[in-house]
């Protein structure tokens, strides 16, 4: 059936031509004969990658002199364990908690020391994101932890939390590249990589250097200790060395689009244009407060579950795949990352006007 539009959450859509040009590379890679999937992270090919594709992340980001970029392994779940043993020196973190993943985050690190929740939108179904101007933070505190894009409820902080002096650390899976930031308001900003950037199995952590210490809880692994790769430059064991390539290759092609600003420029129109529809729905209806609203990922319901699974089935069939919500909230969720074209947006829509018509 050719390419479809898809919506998924992640794994999820990446850009044509990064799919285009590692198809042209698979069976040789700029004449070494070999695929980058066989050739050793210790040769020079791969050094000037894996070189490449940080700077250009860093060109991307403005990302200041002070802080490591780390391509790491485990996904974003496993930095849920990592960040408490590396940062909690006096074992006391402060967490706002406003979805599915800042909750598993919250959890785990309650292993490490003592864990607060300073707030949270689950009094809502985290349908929207708590007021974080004046939170009771800890004087103790070793950091204060978000979610920033919340993939499952479809929410984002559009201001990051007043954290009072104390170290921010902030899960961007959903939203990485999505927009402009300003990395130096963080002391750790990571993501996993299969939603907005590159295939799965990876994590970015960018983290300030002061925050690399061997300072780390007793017992934590040499493997999930960041010091350990960042004086190794990201290879102290094989990394991902295939995902890493085109998570580059994405990087190329977000430059080569524009950079951020133009990405945010686009994923505000496309964003709206599903909004919009929403909004004027009466059969549709989206799940979110409209300031909490994400760019990236947007819930929505019939309010009938029988209505909901007939719309997925027949979304697919014409072409608009992976509509079904999380299995935890149910209806259906649209995920209209950077690679997702307007085009699949505007398709998106006309089908579901379609679908209203012949359902009201």
């Amino acid at each position: 059936m050719g390419r479809v539009y898809n919506f998924s959450a992640g794994p999820a859509v990446l850009p044509e031509p990064v799919l285009k040009e590692a198809a042209e590379e698979m069976l040789d890679y700029r004449g070494t004969g070999m695929s980058v999937m066989e050739m050793s992270h210790r040769s020079p090919e791969f050094q000037q990658i894996i070189d490449e594709a940080e700077q250009d992340l860093r060109d991307l980001m403005h990302i200041p002199d002070n802080y490591k970029v780390l391509f790491l392994q485990g996904g974003a779940s496993q930095q849920f364990a990592m960040i408490p043993m590396n940062l909690m020196k006096n074992r006391v973190a402060d967490y706002i908690v406003t979805g599915q993943w800042a909750k598993k985050a919250y959890q785990e690190a309650q292993k490490y020391g003592k864990v607060n929740k300073i707030a949270s939108s689950e009094d809502k179904t985290f349908s929207y994101i708590p007021d974080c101007s004046d939170l009771p933070i800890s004087p103790d505190a070793d950091y204060v932890y978000i979610c920033e894009n919340n993939t499952i409820y479809g929410t984002k902080f559009k201001e990051l939390p007043n954290t009072k002096g104390k170290t921010l650390v902030a899960d961007v899976s959903s939203c990485f590249l999505s927009e402009p930031v300003d990395v130096s308001k963080y002391g750790i900003i990571y993501g996993g990589v299969q939603k907005n950037i590159g295939p799965a199995g990876m994590v970015i952590v960018i983290i300030r250097e002061d925050l690399i210490t061997e300072d780390v809880l007793p017992g934590t692994p040499t493997m999930l200790t960041y010091k350990t790769h960042a004086d190794a430059g990201s290879l102290y064991n094989t990394p991902n060395s295939y995902c890493i390539y085109i998570c580059g290759k994405v990087f190329k092609w977000l430059k080569s689009m524009g950079g951020l600003e133009e990405m945010k420029r686009r994923n505000e129109e496309k964003a709206k244009i599903l909004y919009d529809y929403l909004d004027q729905s009466s059969l549709f209806k989206g799940t979110v407060e409209p300031a909490s609203r994400s760019l990236m990922n947007v819930p929505f319901v019939t309010g009938d579950k029988e209505l909901d699974a007939k719309f997925v089935k027949e979304a697919k069939e014409a072409g608009l795949v992976n509509l079904k919500g999380h299995r935890t909230v149910g209806g259906m969720r649209a995920s209209i990352y950077n690679a997702m074209p307007k085009e699949g947006v505007e398709a998106l829509v006309a089908f579901m006007k379609k679908f209203e018509e012949e359902n009201a």
